[in-house]
Order: structure tokens, then sequence, then C-alpha cells
């Protein structure tokens, strides 16, 4: 599947054993992408350093703007300027994979990632990963959201379907084995 978007994965330590993992899914099944491990990412030079090609990439966070920035004493991020998302072959998604409180603790430990501009993903649907408690529909495992995101980025949602549909088998495999 040929998809523009550049997709940095950056993995919570305790996320990488667990068996429901669904970034290294992700990983897997998108060329274009990378996945690095850590609870503190505080060195931004690697995050936009190139991959295969010299093209320098304009690096996004997957990561909504909440309340709870300014009472954690998190930098605002700077505003994206638009036109960027016109460009998708210009972009470095950048997704933490790690349940909220994780990926809070992440953003809040690495100041690089506090600085990137955010994207919060629009019309959100109904999470298909039925083998996880979520409180909330609309809370999506992290292949879920990156595939929604890239969908909103290069406009193109039947280009993703394949990935979905993978991510639907793994969930019925995963569901399988909890039932025997």
């Amino acid at each position: 599947m040929a998809h523009q978007v550049e997709v940095l994965i950056l993995q919570h330590p305790l996320e990488v054993a667990n068996a429901k993992n669904s970034a290294r899914l992700l990983h897997l099944c998108l060329p274009k992408s990378r996945i690095a491990t850590g609870e503190s990412f505080p060195d931004a030079g690697w995050l936009a350093a190139p991959w295969d090609d010299a093209a320098p990439r304009r690096l996004v966070l997957l990561y909504p703007q909440t309340p709870l920035d300014q009472a954690e004493d998190l930098m605002a991020p700077p505003s994206r300027d638009a036109a960027w998302l016109s460009e998708p072959a210009r972009l470095r998604l950048v997704v933490l994979d790690g349940t909220w409180r994780k990926s809070r603790k992440m953003l809040y430990r690495s100041p690089p990632l506090q600085q990137l501009p955010r994207l919060a993903l629009r019309d959100v649907p109904a999470s298909r990963y039925h083998i996880r408690k979520a409180h909330r529909p609309d809370q999506l495992s992290s292949f879920e959201a990156a595939c929604a995101a890239l969908m909103q980025l290069e406009g193109e949602a039947a280009k993703f379907q394949p990935l979905l549909d993978a991510f639907d088998g793994f969930v019925a495999q995963q569901a399988a084995y909890r039932e025997r």
C-alpha cells in the first residue's frame, strides 16, 4: 500500500510485550514507518532526521490539545501551518503508543514532543478494538488512530481500508485466543 505520510511510532516500554500490541502491527503494515521504544524522548534531532530520502519532513504529533496541558505545565504546542496539510508527502506523523496515562507521561517527559504542532482527529469513528476496555466508543487504539489520521491527512479513506481489514482480522484472532 503506497501512502505518502511517514509515521514514527513512539512506544511506551510496557506496551512492547503486550499481546494486543497494535503499534507493532501498524509498523509491519506501513512501509513508511519506524518504531522506537522509550518513556521519554529528550533529543529532538533524530525525530526529524531524514530516513530513506533526503527530503525534509515536517513533524506533526497525533495528540489532542487538552485542558490538562496547562494544569501540568506543558508547553503550548505551536500552531500548525494549514499549508502543511496540503503536502502529505512532506509530513511525518508522530504517534504515541500507550495508555492515555502512559502517553501523557511520555509527552510530559519529552519537551521536543511538546514543541510539535498537533493533529487532532475529526469525526472519530467508534473503535473496532473490542478486545480491550475503553471508557468511550471513540477511544481508538494506536493503529486505528494512525489510520484515521492518515485518512484525514491524505484524503483517501479507501486506500487505508485494507489496513483496517487486517486490524479486524487481528482483533478476531485475539478474541478467539481469549475464548479458548
